[in-house]
């Protein structure tokens, strides 16, 4: 009993309306609409792309490339050895002469009326035949050193030197990384939100971005193992985008609406989130649960409604009915 009269214990809390008025700022929550959406995952891709081959097959003979190297358009990426080519050129070349010479002398002699016209058509036929020969070889040639199509970057080496190429054979892959697109494969259940030259919100974590994309290309028909349509967008262009990197597509499928708060209202303390009200001069402690982050705004989904004025600055240092001002 003695214990029980006695005074307050001097580690007891402190009543919050003795706390100094803080002055703190408020602004009144709304409700408000937004477009929901879906995301879907998708990936960076160069527009210009290609993988290079060799049109004939031999030894590589020289591969002056190395990853990562910038190409202008028409530069040599490849060679191949080309001895059996370059003899074939030469015997194509020495039997057009020799045809040429042949249908020269067809030709003075149907004139002189000393052969048929049998003969002639002959020399000439063979003539012909050689010249084709000779173009043919100079093709052929031709593709024993592979250039670039386009200026861009090589981003991956199939061979080697010293390997074999063959049609079919990848050598080399180059793409313009001054222009990127992102493909989505969207689900065929909100394929039909995604309208041509539409804007969609893309947001790249590895870039550290978030940017709109405008909508190029949409299948015409859907995948029928995935049951998707592939979407294909255009990229602005964005500092640290590079090919392949991992991106998320929101596909807008409706709107909702739902009351906001400030970011800055809302306090996090241990699992808990609280904002501060203001009620007649004093903070109001109220626990809240926050859906999507919209801009500089949270959605509150419980514990607020439309029309409460909330602590938006200072919120972090107030106690549950200390006086405040509002300024």
């Amino acid at each position: 009993m003695l214990v029980g009269c006695g005074s307050k214990h001097e580690n007891a809390k402190e009543n919050p309306a003795s706390l100094p008025t803080a002055k703190v700022r408020v602004q009144t929550v709304e409700n408000k609409s937004r477009k929901v959406t879906e995301e879907v995952v998708g990936t960076v891709q160069a527009k210009l792309h290609a993988t290079l081959e060799a049109k004939l097959s031999g030894r590589i003979d020289k591969l002056p490339v190395v990853l990562g190297q910038r190409v202008k358009a028409g530069e040599l990426v490849a060679c191949l050895d080309a001895a059996e080519i370059n003899a074939r050129l030469d015997q194509a070349e020495a039997s057009l002469q020799q045809t040429e010479r042949d249908w020269k002398r067809a030709s003075t002699l149907f004139e002189q009326q000393a052969v048929t016209r049998a003969e002639y058509d002959a020399a000439q036929s063979k003539y012909l035949v050689a010249k084709g020969a000779v173009a043919e070889a100079k093709a052929m040639m031709s593709y024993v050193e592979i250039v670039a199509p386009f200026d861009g970057v090589v981003t991956k080496k199939w061979a080697d030197v010293g390997d074999l190429a063959a049609p079919g054979k990848p050598l080399v892959d180059i793409e313009d990384p001054s222009s990127l697109q992102m493909e989505a494969d969207v689900p065929e259940a909100i394929a039909s939100h995604i309208q041509r030259d539409s804007q969609l919100g893309i947001r790249v974590d590895a870039a550290n971005s978030q940017f709109e994309g405008v909508v190029r290309e949409i299948a015409p028909a859907a995948d029928p193992l995935s049951r998707t349509f592939r979407v294909k967008l255009v990229l602005p262009q964005t500092a640290g985008l590079m090919p392949g990197q991992f991106g998320r597509l929101a596909v807008p499928i409706g709107q909702s609406s739902s009351v906001r708060a400030p970011v800055a209202a809302v306090v996090q303390r241990g699992q808990l989130e609280i904002v501060f009200s203001v009620s007649n001069q004093h903070a109001q402690l109220r626990l809240v649960k926050t859906g999507k982050r919209v801009g500089d705004e949270i959605e509150i989904l419980s514990g607020l409604n439309a029309g409460n004025a909330v602590v938006i600055s200072g919120a972090d240092q107030l106690t549950d009915g200390q006086p405040v001002e509002v300024r």
